[in-house]
């Protein structure tokens, strides 16, 4: 077979990785020029500033003719790392948006290269056993005592969120006891809960969810009873979700609790441990997760607090029965008679068609690092989290809101209105100096840090407040 040019040669193959080689090259060198050019969190200027630059570098995006492979690659990933929020960074510290281990985005790689497609088992012959495997794995971590538990890989926790909904919804179905047995799926959330869970609702054509409210950051179980109280017996089935891990302020619901309720009340219990849930590897941290292995189904987000290039995202349940709603037959993927010919039917693994092998990353990583490796960095962020919280304690211009429960901390310039810390926020991020997040509590707005770099070092959180401090009015 004649060697193809350099832009037209295939990743696969025997000869894919000396295509690959080359190129890769290329791409290292532009990752090392665009961070250097950028040097900093994220490209400073704003919006429109960054805009143009991406035009100026980039357009003509389809010429007539080509300037090719290494061109291209050169000018467009050093444009986009240059230009890039970088949560490498440690003052990259607004979201849930991790730094990827290097280990991790290098097998990403791997899965690119070979591209399998997760929807039938001829396209994906070892990547489908793997992701078996890797899924049952992780689920163990969450229901230690199932006998069979499993978990769904998915995009992230929006995506494992809706497909909880939708098995509660499916499961409420299938109940034919009376009162209700046609009566649609109530959910009932915080008001700390994850905005997808309302999309969930919304896109499965539920009722909007009862949203208790959470003034002190979780779901207080009084209310919790007083409201499944009221559902029980005349509303129809009740899906309670609780979370592991609050986006605002990493804050954790009482999770013994409200198993106990959804158990008296009859309810459902989902739990979105997206942000939490890989306290699971830390031998420290994992009582604090004490009450998952009672839900019947929890989300997990290893691209948040798990060092996973996006998307790394799973649903666990404890035992397969739990996922026979999303059984799916298409002839040309999984026929009857292929599956009775023992070809593993991939189709009720997801409700999408075509997906990347995204465990592929997550196994390589589980693999290196075992648990305590994995527990390890978990530890480090947490405690950088506390660092910083003792740092703002210890300053005489701050005010911390609370105790860090994970890796997110909050805090404002004493006495600063909600005007002033918004200007704070977009000028350090116009200046490329730091991304700081906000938050909305009941006492105000507050600064947020969401610290995901395990290798943060105390220096590092002090150069950070002195950023804050040289924008605050005095």
């Amino acid at each position: 077979m004649p060697v193809a040019p350099a832009g037209t040669a295939l990743a696969g193959g025997a000869d894919g990785p000396r295509a690959l080689r080359p190129l890769l090259d290329t791409v290292l060198d532009a990752l090392t020029t665009g961070a250097q050019e950028r040097s900093g969190p994220l490209p400073p200027g704003g919006p429109a500033t960054v805009a143009r630059t991406v035009r100026d570098a980039c357009l003509p995006l389809l010429p007539e003719e080509g300037t090719g492979p290494h061109t291209a690659l050169r000018t467009l990933v050093h444009t986009l790392t240059a230009g890039a929020a970088d949560p490498a960074d440690p003052h990259c510290a607004a979201h849930l948006h991790c730094p990827p281990l290097a280990l991790a985005a290098a097998a990403d790689l791997a899965a690119s290269a070979l591209n399998p497609s997760m929807d039938s088992w001829d396209q994906a012959p070892a990547a489908s056993e793997l992701e078996t495997l890797t899924a049952r794995a992780l689920a163990a971590l969450v229901y230690p005592e199932a006998t069979a538990p499993d978990a769904l890989v998915t995009t992230g926790g929006t995506e494992s969120n809706q497909l909880a909904v939708l098995l509660a919804r499916e499961a409420a179905c299938e109940d034919t006891r009376p009162p209700h047995p046609t009566s649609p799926l109530r959910i009932v959330c915080g008001a700390n809960a994850h905005h997808s869970i309302h999309r969930a609702a919304w896109l499965l054509g539920l009722p909007e969810p009862l949203t208790l409210p959470t003034p002190d950051g979780t779901l207080d179980p009084a209310t919790v009873h007083t409201c499944l109280a009221e559902l029980t017996g005349r509303s129809g089935p009740v899906l309670l979700t609780a979370t592991a891990g609050t986006t605002d302020a990493g804050a954790i619901d009482p999770l013994p609790a409200l198993a106990d309720l959804a158990d008296h009340h009859g309810a459902r219990l989902h739990i979105d441990a997206s942000y939490g849930g890989p306290l699971l590897f830390s031998d420290t941290h994992r009582p604090t997760l004490t009450g998952l292995a009672r839900a019947h189904t929890v989300t997990l987000d290893l691209h948040k607090l798990g060092w996973q290039p996006v998307a790394a995202g799973l649903l666990a349940v404890p035992g397969p029965a739990t996922l026979t709603p999303l059984a799916h037959q298409a002839d040309y993927l999984n026929p009857d008679d292929d599956t009775e010919a023992g070809l593993p039917d991939l189709l009720g693994r997801s409700l999408r068609t075509t997906r990347r092998p995204d465990i592929l990353k997550i196994a390589v990583t589980l693999k290196a690092l075992g648990r305590q490796g994995l527990g390890d960095l978990v530890d480090r962020t947490l405690a950088a989290a506390q660092t910083l919280a003792d740092l703002i304690d210890a300053h005489p211009r701050y005010e911390l809101h609370s105790r860090p429960t994970l890796t997110t901390v909050l805090f404002r310039p004493t006495g600063a209105d909600d005007t002033t810390l918004a200007t704070i926020r977009r000028s350090l991020l116009t200046e490329g100096h730091a991304v700081l997040g906000r938050a909305t509590t009941p006492t105000g707005l507050w600064l947020k840090t969401t610290l995901l770099n395990p290798h943060t070092q105390p220096g590092d959180l002090t150069t950070l407040l002195k950023l804050v401090e040289g924008h605050t009015p005095r």
